[in-house]
């Protein structure tokens, strides 16, 4: 799932990005409220962790510009306010839930997999390429009916490209986006995790048909976009990296206003 924090609060913004990357989740972080509702416009996450809070505009008023948008977006909201007011309005105005400061990560863990579920009940949670299938409810991988057992990172990757199927990843947007790294890194663990995907994927299939593909350009693409005409895009586009961060240990689970 791709998540979206928007926390002012360095320390706790860091210590939720963490937290999420560790459940398996693409998490991407902002600090003020316009640059949530860029964020929001450019990249669609699944869900928008929002503190009400904000700087230059407040949770409250980013719920108000994005009233009737997005409609397949979840939103959590953090708060401190004791309002009952304040919390009524929220969730009038979008929001799918609360959570009130201080709060405990696993909760917040727990609250983000309850609104996913509640959410892919009334949408297809499966995603699929010709006879690959990956059920990101059940975390469930199978390749003309066979399991395939994948480690989550194996998952995570095969996800992205599978939410992306048809256009081409590249290195660079792999490493930021499933390994959350720096895409300069200098390492070739993206290779190494697609060939790992490639043996396992090729049990029980067609050999002839490789369910990923290597790119001219640097990259790698699953298929063919389900709504895009035509061959596929034989180059590899770079995305301008976003801002990565690294969290702190998560040593102690409660955070506060």
């Amino acid at each position: 799932m791709r998540v979206l924090i928007v926390e002012d609060d360095t320390s706790l913004g860091m210590f939720l990005q963490k937290g999420l990357q560790m459940e398996g989740h693409s998490v991407a972080w902002v600090g003020d409220g316009d640059a949530a509702l860029e964020r929001a416009a450019t990249e669609r996450p699944d869900l928008m962790v929002l503190d009400l809070g904000l700087p230059k505009r407040d949770g409250v008023e980013v719920l108000e510009a994005m009233q009737g948008l997005y409609r397949g977006m979840g939103v959590i909201v953090l708060t401190g306010r004791a309002q009952v007011e304040e919390r009524v309005r929220c969730l009038n105005l979008g929001a799918d839930d609360l959570l009130m400061k201080p709060f405990s990560l696993h909760e917040l863990t727990a609250r983000c997999r309850a609104l996913l579920r509640r959410r892919e009940q009334y949408a297809d949670p499966s995603l699929r390429s010709a006879d690959l299938e990956l059920n990101r409810m059940d975390r469930r991988v199978t390749r003309g009916g066979r399991p395939v057992d994948l480690t989550v990172k194996e998952f995570s990757l095969l996800e992205y490209l599978l939410q992306h199927r048809g256009r081409c990843c590249s290195r660079a947007e792999l490493l930021r986006e499933v390994w959350q790294m720096s895409p300069d890194a200098g390492t070739n663990v993206v290779d190494v995790y697609v060939n790992y995907l490639r043996r396992k994927l090729a049990v029980g299939g067609d050999a002839s048909a490789p369910v990923i593909e290597t790119v001219r350009g640097g990259g790698y693409q699953v298929g063919r976009a389900i709504d895009a005409p035509g061959p596929p895009n034989s180059t590899c586009a770079h995305p301008v990296p976003r801002m990565s961060v690294s969290g702190p240990t998560l040593a102690g689970a409660r955070y506060g206003a």
